[in-house]
């Protein structure tokens, strides 16, 4: 492939496998998708999937995918703790190959162009397909989630750049290229979900110590009784996932707790990795959660 883009859409089901299954086998459908990774979360409620292929392909992959999501998923009765605004969430488009940041952004326009025609849903461009400054970051246009922005979608600072001023049950969806991410989460031996919270308060950015390219929740799932510190780590170079669990690490102590263990979502660069991976503590850990075996396992 001459040219080689991922796409990391997230959507809003993580407990109806065979919904989950018809957004999968719509993203699947498209010839010459590489279907990399599918993880789902109970307490989430949310999927994660990660494909990659030609750009073409893949915006098609992606419109099958919105598409289907927003016919089968009611976000009136979703519930779940990770904060979400539409049935397809976010769209991540990520150049790979052969195909620079601006190029891939003038595919993730045309997808949200196509989106809102035909969907017939809000689309909000953010990080490097912005249009306006004030979207380019994705919690503020996620800021109080759908319930929010279902009553708000009319005022003029929320006019969507693509589709309907209005919401339905399959809310917004936000699309947009940025960098390689990584997904992390660091579960800790407590059920106390103010701790958590304290912990991704003191981890993130803003905080006055806090770690450059952090964006850090402090959650509470029920299904495993367990206070967890999810987290984005925007510039895994810099802030690589061991320096991120050493941190949590030492806060966790200071307030009598210790990790559990820790989780990565969808795929992992194994740059971003340290030599010795058992250090982090990841759950269920393999080489399946690597980016570049995956590739190679696909045939790239």
């Amino acid at each position: 492939m001459h040219q080689l883009i991922k796409c990391v859409p997230n959507f809003s089901e993580g407990r109806d496998k065979a919904k989950i299954k018809l957004i999968e086998d719509s993203i699947k459908k498209v010839k010459g998708i590489l279907f990399l990774n599918s993880e789902s979360d109970i307490d989430h409620n949310r999927t994660v999937i990660t494909f990659a292929g030609e750009p073409i392909k893949v915006i098609e992959a992606a419109f099958n995918a919105i598409k289907t999501a927003a016919k089968i998923i009611d976000l009136n009765v979703h519930k779940g703790v990770h904060p979400r605004i539409g049935a397809t969430d976010v769209v991540p488009l990520i150049p790979l190959k052969g195909i620079t940041i601006k190029e891939t952004v003038k595919y993730s326009i045309a997808l949200a162009k196509r989106v809102g025609e035909k969907v017939k849903i809000p689309v909000y461009l953010y990080e490097n397909s912005a249009i306006r400054k004030d979207r380019k970051n994705l919690a503020l246009i996620r800021k109080g989630q759908y319930e929010r922005l279902k009553k708000e979608i009319t005022l003029p600072e929320k006019t969507p750049d693509f589709g309907l001023q209005k919401m339905g049950p399959a809310g917004a969806t936000v699309i947009g290229v940025r960098g390689i991410l990584v997904a992390y989460n660091i579960n800790l031996k407590t059920s106390d979900v103010e701790i958590a919270k304290i912990i991704a308060n003191a981890v993130r950015e803003k905080a006055k110590n806090g770690l450059k390219n952090i964006k850090a929740l402090g959650l509470y799932l029920k299904s495993r009784d367990t206070a967890q510190v999810s987290m984005n780590l925007t510039d895994y170079k810099k802030t690589p996932p061991l320096k991120v669990f050493k941190k949590v690490e030492t806060l966790a102590k200071k307030l009598k707790t210790k990790i559990l263990e820790s989780e990565i979502i969808g795929l992992i660069p194994s740059s971003a990795l340290p030599k010795n991976i058992k250090i982090l503590k990841i759950k269920n850990f393999s080489d399946k959660k690597i980016l570049e075996k995956q590739l190679k396992t696909n045939s790239i």
